[in-house]
């Protein structure tokens, strides 16, 4: 007798062995449509064996592929059924029940969800806080409480969400989550060697609790970088755009030439700049960030239309700020 007629009465005496199993076990549990369905089963079962060679096949680790919905879940599904494969779902779907690995998938992406990713500039930062932490605790309990719970401040602090920002020419998105502080006219600051004239400036401020990832307004070439040394008066001051230290970005677009500058606060003692002059940026890109509190500066041409207004929330990447090549009149808005 060869090899492949011995394999084939081995699988032969597999498919009945299973055969029987599952029909004992849908007669069990699942009356009427149970028996009727086992040579369904096996017959896939089989042709799982066939194609896959039964000795080379794994043995399955048994263990329970279903959760009861409403009722006690049968003992054990029968020894055909391994959970990995997917004649244990119809037993589950007979059954009225949910696969244990479709429920745990769904979990972790619902934590997925809510567990953003952290950026990498505040490993350090975490790291000593997490350290800082362990110490206190030790030397007394209630210190490691307060350090853990400023711990967990600092790794929301350098969150950084993915965000969906909208493509087109023209639009000029916020390059920070944070508050909309100012929507006036200004002369831009002198380092940014832009057009000696008064410009739209849009100002957004970022509180310690707002993610202080900054995104590129709109998709451009960077023409110009400048770093200006300054103070660290509150942000949220007018005078803080020509007082305070500050990164500046000249952006040069199809439609425009824009600034975008960004203002360390009353907190923020380090601007972080992850670009250099010549490259090119898209809408939403990733371009610095600012530790601890501070606010950034659009300046746009001044016959732009704000589509914001002071006080209104803005996501960055996401929130449409103006339309370079957009006619839309002045919008109103009203508080609620």
């Amino acid at each position: 007798m060869t090899v492949t007629a011995v394999r084939r009465k081995r699988e032969w005496f597999v498919c009945a062995c299973h055969h029987v199993s599952a029909t004992m076990w849908l007669s069990r549990h699942i009356p009427g449509p149970g028996p009727a369905i086992a040579p369904f089963v096996c017959r896939g079962r089989r042709a799982a064996i066939r194609g896959e060679g039964f000795e080379d096949r794994p043995k399955p680790v048994m263990q329970r592929p279903c959760r009861g919905a409403g009722r006690s879940a049968p003992p054990y599904p029968p020894p055909c059924l391994p959970p990995c494969l997917p004649e244990a779902r119809i037993f589950c779907a007979i059954a009225g029940e949910a696969p244990v690995q479709d429920e745990a998938m769904s979990l972790i992406d619902s934590a997925r969800k809510v567990l953003v990713p952290i950026h990498k500039e505040g490993y350090p930062y975490i790291a000593i806080a997490a350290l800082a932490t362990l110490i206190l605790a030790f030397i007394w309990q209630p210190l490691g409480w307060i350090a853990a719970i400023i711990t967990a401040w600092v790794c929301y602090f350098f969150r950084d969400p993915p965000r969906v920002t909208p493509i087109r020419d023209g639009l000029v998105v916020s390059p920070a989550d944070g508050t909309v502080s100012m929507v006036t006219v200004a002369e831009p600051p002198p380092e940014l060697s832009l057009a000696p004239q008064q410009m739209l400036r849009i100002s957004v401020f970022m509180n310690v609790f707002d993610c202080h990832v900054n995104r590129s307004p709109v998709t451009g070439r960077i023409v110009k970088q400048v770093y200006t040394p300054g103070l660290f008066l509150n942000a949220e001051l007018d005078k803080a755009s020509d007082d305070n230290e500050r990164n500046g970005l000249v952006i040069e677009t199809p439609a425009a030439t824009i600034g975008v500058v960004q203002i360390a606060g009353l907190v923020a003692r380090r601007i972080v700049s992850f670009v250099k002059e010549g490259e090119t940026l898209g809408a939403g890109d990733r371009f610095g960030l600012i530790r601890f509190g501070s606010r950034l500066d659009i300046y746009l041409p001044a016959d732009t239309v704000a589509l914001v207004d002071v006080g209104q929330t803005a996501v960055a990447g996401e929130t449409v700020l103006a339309d370079l090549r957009s006619q839309e009149p002045q919008r109103l808005f009203r508080g609620s």
